[in-house]
């Protein structure tokens, strides 16, 4: 057989296996210049970590919430006594006020029941027991749920806080006679109703004294009509916070 008759024969047969041979080569190696064909999924190794995740860091001291401050302390102990006088607390407060020689001294005690964890407020459990004498002796025991604000400027010069209980209930074993309307008539359960102002010193937070008016009342003759104001005292305290 003549070498020239046997050349196309021989390309014909050796390119298309030349072509195979590159073309499985070209894709059993990886290539960093050709892309994944469009729509094809690329499946993660078997083996593959999951992303570390962010380390925390604790909580520094100075921005923990208003709980860790001596305002919030679950209880308080403490005593306050003070003088009559002859109007409510809005009276006292515009400066009417006469007083009498009626006098008050009472043990209380306070709980913190709720402390709002954004604002310097929270929700105490106050009561009260307490003698009267002068004009009349007679005992008187009270108890109310009172708002407390601590958020002032000054706390690191003075720390204040104020306080309002306006709905609570006051009993006295009988009715005082400053207590009593044109009719001789009044009521030993009455509405318990104080305002307070609590200032302590920033070394020593737990301690504190307190002015509070301490009032009795009808609420506008809804618990009784008799036509007499309940008792007022103008007061000061000293309380112990733990």
């Amino acid at each position: 057989m003549h070498y020239r008759s046997l050349t196309p024969r021989l390309s014909r047969t050796l390119v298309p296996i030349l072509l195979l041979c590159s073309l499985g080569a070209w894709a059993t190696e990886p290539s960093a210049t050709c892309p994944p064909p469009c729509g094809a999924l690329t499946l993660p190794a078997q083996n593959a970590l999951p992303p570390a995740l962010p380390a925390v860091s604790p909580v520094p001291a100075d921005s923990r919430t208003s709980l860790e401050s001596s305002w919030s302390k679950d209880w308080s102990w403490g005593v306050y006594g003070g003088k009559y006088y002859d109007t409510e607390p809005g009276g006292f407060l515009a400066g009417r006020a006469g007083y009498l020689e009626q006098y008050l001294l009472a043990f209380t005690a306070k709980k913190a029941i709720w402390q709002s964890a954004s604002l310097p407020l929270a929700l105490e459990l106050d009561g009260m027991v307490g003698i009267q004498g002068g004009i009349a002796t007679l005992g008187e025991v009270a108890v109310a749920p009172a708002l407390r604000w601590s958020g002032f400027p000054w706390q690191d010069y003075l720390q204040t806080s104020v306080a309002a209980a306006p709905v609570g209930i006051s009993y006295t074993p009988h009715v005082s006679p400053l207590e009593r309307g044109k009719s001789g008539q009044g009521s030993q359960f009455l509405n318990f109703l104080f305002l307070e102002i609590a200032v302590a010193s920033p070394k020593d937070k737990s301690t504190e004294v307190f002015a509070r008016l301490h009032h009795r009342s009808t609420i506008y003759d809804l618990l009784n009509d008799y036509g007499a104001n309940g008792e007022d005292f103008l007061t000061f305290g000293f309380r112990r916070r733990f």
